[in-house]
């Protein structure tokens, strides 16, 4: 009984032994070529790159069998978990000030920072006939509320003052202003009509077509550079590497710009 035990127990073993061996030379015929080791990658995010980090994310991981782990808020909310030590291995912020305030900091792995997108200011309405193609709805002031984000925490916000300011509009339509903690809360406050229209990222409207919109010329405002930085939690981390190499990639860049951000290389 003791010999049939050792037969059955080897005969299992060998057919367990040529079912792995087959899968391997199927997969390395197919030239597929998984990741020696999936990890996870906690990654804070502003929130108007939220629909293309989704996607970024998605073929990271079918790439890479890496899986990102995504958190979104505001640019400033984030440092601000961050430096009391939230635990992100990314910032994908939505300005070039607060990675570089992270290596200033300590916060993030010093050389690690570079612009990932170029953000895009769009005045818009869900009122398909209230903001017109040269924005001078601002001008004429024929509106209750207007929507924007939170200047001090958002970039995009800021951009939308310096907008207001540029056009000398600012001092008249500040009691107008209804600001939104990030550019998702300003675009919900404009889509749900509680603000007639605001300032929002032309990322939020690439997959909608209804209501009225003026894409800001972006000489009346300082240029949105979406700089991302490897932070100091995240610098062993082979998966947070990756994700950072893998943001570089024509792939990535190709999501970037079908999402309406301009690319790195239109600095």
């Amino acid at each position: 009984m003791s010999a049939l035990f050792w037969f059955i127990a080897r005969f299992g073993s060998c057919q367990r032994y040529f079912r792995a061996a087959a899968l391997t030379a199927l997969v390395l015929g197919l030239g597929v070529h998984p990741p020696a080791y999936a990890g996870e990658v906690p990654v804070a995010v502003a929130a108007n790159f939220t629909a293309t980090a989704q996607e970024i994310a998605a073929s990271f991981q079918k790439q890479t069998g890496h899986n990102a782990i995504l958190s979104f808020g505001s640019s400033g909310q984030l440092y601000a978990q961050i430096a009391q030590g939230a635990p992100f291995d990314i910032l994908l912020s939505a300005d070039a000030a607060r990675p570089a305030q992270a290596e200033r900091d300590g916060l993030a792995v010093a050389g690690s920072r570079f612009t990932y997108a170029i953000g895009k200011l769009v005045l818009w309405s869900a009122n398909p006939g209230l903001v017109d193609n040269q924005g001078a709805v601002l001008k004429q002031g024929s509106f209750s509320h207007i929507a924007i984000a939170n200047p001090d925490a958002a970039p995009y916000g800021a951009a939308a003052l310096q907008t207001l300011k540029a056009l000398g509009v600012h001092e008249q339509i500040a009691p107008k202003i209804v600001m939104g903690a990030s550019i998702t809360q300003a675009y919900q406050f404009t889509a749900s009509g509680n603000a007639e229209l605001g300032f929002v990222a032309l990322a939020q409207l690439t997959d909608k077509s209804a209501g009225s919109r003026w894409i800001v010329p972006e000489n009346l405002y300082a240029p949105i550079l979406q700089d991302a930085v490897l932070l100091t939690q995240g610098a062993n981390n082979e998966a947070a590497k990756a994700f950072l190499d893998f943001l570089k990639s024509p792939q990535a860049t190709a999501i970037i710009t079908a999402q309406g951000y301009g690319a790195p290389s239109e600095k």
